[in-house]
């Protein structure tokens, strides 16, 4: 059966840190190591951040890491944005999935706060994804199967239709256990080349 929708992941993916040079110097300036300040800013490895779920807005989300790292509230958005400041979106990346986008129906599947939307606006992805899957907009996060199977009803195909790409395995796991192919992401190069592989397998 061929391929018809591309799902994608975003962080780790189409977006990744390259640099964590800003990151390491917010973490010593914090008297924090790498871990602990992921862990205020992502939460706790063993759970999923309940902001990623929609179960807390962004000024609480915000609140908390003030609290985690000991800042005033009005210096988090400052301190996020230096976090994040060694991550790029890739441009090579980027443009090949517009190429993919006249043939397949991309559906961005993204754990992620309920701002990505916005943040989105007026940047490269803002109009490359035919719909998007937030997990705080819709109150379900990867690797439950549950958002698998909405991101396919809005990409109108079955799971053997479907690709899915992420760089975390076990949201692969989770997608190939639905019926949808699965990629993990390792690099650009190595992504692109087996969802190649694999698209010219299904239209022979």
């Amino acid at each position: 059966m061929p391929i018809h929708a591309l799902l994608w992941d975003l962080g780790g993916v189409i977006v990744r840190t390259e640099d964590w040079t800003p990151r390491d110097a917010l973490a010593a300036r914090l008297g924090l190591t790498r871990a602990a300040l992921n862990a205020a800013v992502f939460g706790p490895a063993e759970g999923r951040n309940p902001v990623q779920l929609g179960n807390l807005s962004v000024a609480d989300y915000h609140a908390g890491i003030a609290a985690a790292l000991g800042l005033p509230l009005e210096e988090v958005p400052a301190a996020l944005a230096e976090f994040y400041g060694g991550d790029v979106t890739d441009p090579l990346l980027v443009e090949e999935l517009r190429r993919l986008r006249a043939a397949y129906r991309l559906v961005l599947v993204s754990n992620h706060t309920p701002d990505l939307r916005q943040r989105l606006q007026g940047g490269p992805l803002e109009d490359l994804f035919h719909r998007l899957v937030i997990s705080a907009e819709v109150g379900l996060a990867k690797p439950d199967p549950a958002i698998f199977e909405l991101a396919l009803e809005q990409a109108g195909c079955l799971p053997e239709e479907s690709v899915f790409i992420d760089d975390h395995e076990p949201n692969v796991v989770a997608a190939r256990a639905l019926g949808l192919h699965g990629i993990v992401f390792t690099s650009p190069g190595q992504a692109l080349a087996d969802l190649h592989d694999l698209l010219e397998e299904k239209t022979i």
